[in-house]
């Protein structure tokens, strides 16, 4: 955050909280698995990239996204109903792209109003 005025070429204000996962990190789930957070925002082109940071350019494909509304120190127990709840339920899959949230302009940390959008990959049963 400190460093986010670097980047000139934002699309939009909004901030991108994005991780990615090695393939095997939902079947064998453990709290311990390590997987890789990025602080991001979306921009035009990377004409422009600050040092020390990188691009990512996400890869296509089909996403659930979920609005929640919330405090981010209770958002586990959302995230919980989302892979043990309605994934199983649904005639969809985890796939094996970045998951991510947009912290928009409603977005307030650990407020309970906060608003933000979950992103999560999927792809149809048995593809």
């Amino acid at each position: 955050m400190p460093r986010r005025k670097e980047i000139k070429n934002n699309v939009t204000n909004d901030l991108i909280s994005m991780a990615t996962y090695p393939p095997t990190h939902f079947t064998d789930f453990s709290p311990e698995n390590k997987f890789e957070r990025w602080a991001c925002v979306e921009v035009k082109d990377f004409a422009a990239i600050p040092a020390d940071m990188e691009s990512f350019i996400l890869p296509s494909g089909l996403y659930a996204v979920f609005h929640y509304t919330g405090s981010s120190l209770e958002i586990a127990s959302f995230f919980q109903k989302i892979y043990t709840a309605w994934l199983p339920d649904s005639p969809y899959e985890l796939d094996n792209r970045p998951h991510f949230e947009i912290l928009g302009e409603k977005y307030r940390n650990n407020n309970p109003l906060s608003e933000e959008d979950i992103w999560i990959p999927v792809k149809v049963k048995n593809e």
